[in-house]
Formats: C-alpha cells, structure tokens, sequence
C-alpha cells in the first residue's frame, strides 16, 4: 500500500520533469494552432508555425521518455499487436504528396497522429503525470472559454453550417475532456471544479441551441457518469443519496417535458434534428462499397468511401469521402474488423478491472471514461489526436495498473488537493520536535 510520502518519492526519482513538460507544452501548442485555424479569420500562418512548432517538441520529447514496460501480460500482447497493426494501416495510405502530408500533420482528426495517439501509454506515468494532465485540460478547457466569448454571436446562429462545424470541433477538441476533471472530483480543489462544470454547461446550452445531437448525448452522459461518481463517493451517507436520485430523475423529466412539449425556438431546431435520419443514407452507401476485404483489414489511413452525391462535391474525389461521422464504422473504414477488434480487446478488459477490481475513485473515473468514448463511437468522432482521446489510453492505462487501482482514496486526494510547498511545510512540520515544556 503506498502512502503519500511513497507518492512523492516516486516524483524525486523521475528523471524526465522538463521532458515531460515539453511534451504537454507541444500538445497544447498543437491544439490551439489547430483550433485557431478553423475559426472564421485566421492567420494560417501563423496557425501552421503553432503546429509546426508543437509537433517538434511534443515528438522530441516523447522518445526521450518512451519505456516499453507493462505492469500487465495480457496488455503488453495485444497492444503490442495493436500498434504493429496501426503501423501496416498508416503505411498503406501513406503519401509523399506535400499536400497530403500536410493535411495528415496538421488535421487532428484524420491525420497520423490519431495513429500514434496509443503511444502515450508508453510514456512513465510518475503521480505527478496525472496532475499535469489536469493542468492542461484546464488550459484547454480556458482555451475553449476564450475562443466561444470571441465568437458567442456566431455561435448563436444555428444556420450557420460553419459555425455548427467549429462548435462541434471547440468541444471536441479543447472542452469535452473538462468531463475527467468532474469524474475525478473528489481530488479537484473547488476552483477546477467550477470551471469544469461551467464548460461543460456552455457546451450543452450550445449544443441546445445548435441542434448537435452527438454533443448533446456525449455531454449528458458526462454529468450522468458524474452524478453516479457522486452516489459512489458518498455511498455512507445515505441521505445524500435518497435526496439526489428524485433531484436528478425531476431535471431528467423536466427536459424531457421542454424539448417535446415547449414551443420555444431554443428546443424546436433540437426537437427536429432528434427525429431527423442524416445517417442511413450515409450509412447504406459504405455499406455497399465495402467488400470483404474491406471490412477485415480496412483501406489503410487514406481510404476512401462512397457517400450520396451533394456531400463534399468540391473534393478531389467527388462522391467520395475520406471518413464517415459513425466512429466505430470509420476505425473499420481504416484498419477493419482487426483494428476495431483489438481496440476492444484492450479497453474493454481494462474499463472492467477499473470498476470492479479497483480500491479507489481514480481507477473508477477511468473506467467510466474508457465507458463514455466507447459509448460515444456511435453518434460522433471521438477516435482523434485530442485531449479526449488521449486520456482513453491514459485510462486504459490506470485500469490496467494493479499498483494504481490497490492505492487508497484517502492517500490520492492528499496527494492531489496538496501542493508541493503544502506537503513541504507539513513535512517540515513532522519533524520538527514538540517541546513538552510547553
């Protein structure tokens, strides 16, 4: 059992601090590069630099600190299978186009790096890995505050394709993961927590008003996990319990009530797009164009598939699309059965260890993030180069560390919710001899 001076002890021994900061610093310089070129002026120049920039330090410093070490047998077979796959699916749509690398280096959504996300699992994981993970989803998630109070009017026009498109990408990408901070929130000071919940609320309201029913679905089920966080949490007091469930079934049935019964503009577009089929058509055409093959290894990287005319007609390839919005459809479009196949293989055993063999909160959140991405691969696209997806693997990661899921709740949040100079003074403190004259 560690204890929280074991914790820190763990951290004086990590050799790579700065490497692993450089690393963060890359990722986040990457993402607000990529986010500040789809909004409605930007400066691609200064766009590209930003990336450009975030790939070389977040690159450079991951080999520095790559470790293939497993605590586990069973992941270190199939993930090992897992990435050599990945890498025969890259290098059958890889291309020396300079149009095409650049879009597969800078595009977070279909580029490579979506590939090479699962290689964050090879990163050493010292405790104080985790709380740099909450730092940057807070910086991105202030990111994702500046970028929507810069744009708030154009958010609010629900015609507006682009504006629809760039509120779907702002969540994804800089907002969505602020759900791990509300999972995780009996190791978050209250200060995380507002902010958190702030985010998460715009991202509802907005996805109300701009009829996205993927976000709305992905965002709902966040505060859904969080509020059985919270019955778990709380389990020894009852009365917390018996008071939140009519709490939280008579807002459940208070929005049901506003979007099908209230005649406000703000529900009727989102009442619409609930009984709205966008996807069967979409779906009919990959299923035709899809042969055997097709569905057991995929089309590598840069696969294409049909899709009905009138979508992406400016393309190269018209009546043809390099992805489709259903995620599980498109790992398969990809790397086939085999991928999707292997990819479940690794989370599902891994999201099980984190809600029935664990001690602790940590390890549950996990698992009820690993949960949230599987449950969200059918209503979006959530498989991408993004802080969300990035924390699956951190997940899958937790879940699968004996060592992580045996710690007590008790020596995480002391370790978490205390500050280096706090755990230095109460150290201090410790030791220092009480004068029995006194």
């Amino acid at each position: 059992m560690y204890s929280i001076d074991d914790l820190h002890n763990i951290d004086d021994s990590f050799k790579h601090h700065r490497t692993l900061t450089i690393f963060w610093v890359g990722f986040v310089v990457y993402t607000i590069g990529y986010t500040m070129s789809i909004t409605s002026n930007p400066i691609f120049m200064i766009c590209d630099l930003m990336r450009l920039i975030g790939i070389v330090l977040f690159i450079g410093s991951s080999f520095l600190m790559l470790s293939y070490k497993f605590e586990n047998k069973y992941l270190k077979f199939f993930y090992t299978v897992y990435l050599t796959w990945l890498l025969v699916v890259v290098l059958r749509g890889l291309d020396l186009d300079y149009e095409f690398l650049k879009k597969t280096l800078f595009n977070p959504f279909s580029g490579i790096f979506l590939y090479f996300a699962p290689l964050i699992l090879l990163i050493p994981k010292p405790p104080l890995f985790y709380k740099m993970v909450f730092k940057v989803i807070l910086l991105l998630t202030l990111f994702y505050l500046i970028h929507i109070g810069l744009s708030f009017s154009e958010m609010l026009d629900h015609e507006n394709a682009g504006s629809r498109d760039r509120l779907e990408i702002f969540v994804k990408t800089l907002a969505l993961s602020s759900g791990f901070i509300l999972l995780t929130y009996s190791y978050q000071p209250k200060i995380n927590k507002i902010i958190a919940a702030l985010s998460l609320l715009l991202a509802v309201f907005l996805a109300v008003k701009m009829a996205r029913r993927g976000l709305l679905f992905i965002t709902g089920v966040v505060f859904i996990f969080t509020f059985l966080m919270f019955i778990y949490s709380n389990k020894q007091q009852l009365i917390y319990i018996l008071f939140s469930i009519p709490v939280g079934a008579l807002i459940v049935g208070m929005g049901y009530s506003m979007l099908y019964q209230s005649d406000s503009l703000l529900f009727k577009k989102l009442k619409d797009r609930a009984t709205e089929d966008t996807r069967s058509g979409v779906e009919e055409f990959y299923y035709v164009d899809m042969e055997l093959k097709d569905w057991l290894i995929g089309r590598g990287m840069s696969g294409l598939i049909a899709a009905p005319m009138g979508i992406e007609e400016d393309s190269k390839t018209p009546g043809y699309r390099e992805g489709i919005e259903t995620d599980y459809l498109n790992i398969i479009l990809k790397g086939g059965i085999l991928s999707f196949g292997l990819l479940l293989l690794i989370a599902v055993p891994a999201m099980f260890k984190g809600f029935f063999l664990s001690k602790n909160s940590f390890s549950k959140a996990a698992a009820f993030w690993i949960l949230l991405w599987l449950l969200s691969i059918y209503p979006s696209t959530v498989t991408t180069f993004t802080m969300n997806y990035l924390l699956v693997w951190i997940s899958i990661g937790i879940c699968y560390s004996k060592s992580i899921r045996n710690m007590s709740d008790e020596v995480l949040k002391q370790y978490f919710l205390l500050t280096n100079s706090e755990y230095k003074k109460l150290l201090q403190t410790i030791k220092e001899p009480t004068d029995l004259t006194e």
